[in-house]
């Protein structure tokens, strides 16, 4: 089966002890919507995050979010085939894997198309206290591109899409952070991801 969730932000107890009550196995496949917290400090710390959800139960297909490096960037991923497309892998946490942008996943026979990355409205925050951010937290341009090839491939067919944010025409409004100037929020990904919603059929 799949299941999805998101955002744990480097607290995976939850998550390991629904895997737990739920008797998952290698064949389940849990599915973390983005800011997993196992890409953020690059360092020992991180482990405390990937050694659990290795250790689980399920495979663990991560997307990145906005409050995370990018694997490609972090020593020690692999580039692997997995369910009709790439993953980046660490050999020694093999069922925690990250997914790339642009990339089309086969899951219980629906494909499913990864867009990951947002824009932190904390940006701000974190830069004047020293925590992490990254400038690539959204997607590129070539980013856009290739899920655009790859949906105009299938005739603008996709039964899921997996993404951190959502189109600008969902954001929920109404659990905005207060103090945030919204005038000074990025919503680029969002605003394109409309004109992705907009053509899917």
């Amino acid at each position: 089966m799949v299941f999805y969730t998101g955002d744990p932000h480097g607290d995976v107890a939850e998550i390991v002890e629904f895997c737990r009550q739920m008797r998952l196995q290698p064949a389940d496949t849990l599915v973390i919507l983005g800011d997993v917290g196992a890409n953020y400090y690059l360092n020992e710390r991180d482990i405390y995050v990937k050694e659990p959800l290795n250790a689980c139960g399920p495979t663990v297909l991560c997307i990145h979010g906005n409050h995370e490096c990018r694997p490609a960037h972090v020593p020690g991923y692999v580039l692997q085939d997995w369910n009709g497309g790439q993953v980046y892998i660490q050999p020694e946490y093999p069922h925690v894997l990250f997914a790339v942008d642009g990339e089309v996943y086969t899951l219980e026979g629906r494909e499913h198309l990864v867009i990951g990355g947002a824009y932190s409205v904390d940006k701000y925050y974190r830069l004047m206290r020293g925590f992490r951010w990254w400038e690539d937290e959204q997607p590129d341009e070539a980013t856009k591109a290739k899920v655009e090839q790859v949906l105009a491939a299938r005739g603008w067919q996709m039964p899921v899409v997996l993404s951190h944010t959502c189109p600008f025409k969902y954001e929920p409004v109404e659990a905005f952070l207060p103090g945030i100037d919204q005038s000074s929020v990025d919503a680029s990904t969002e605003r394109w991801l409309d004109t992705i919603d907009d053509r899917l059929t």
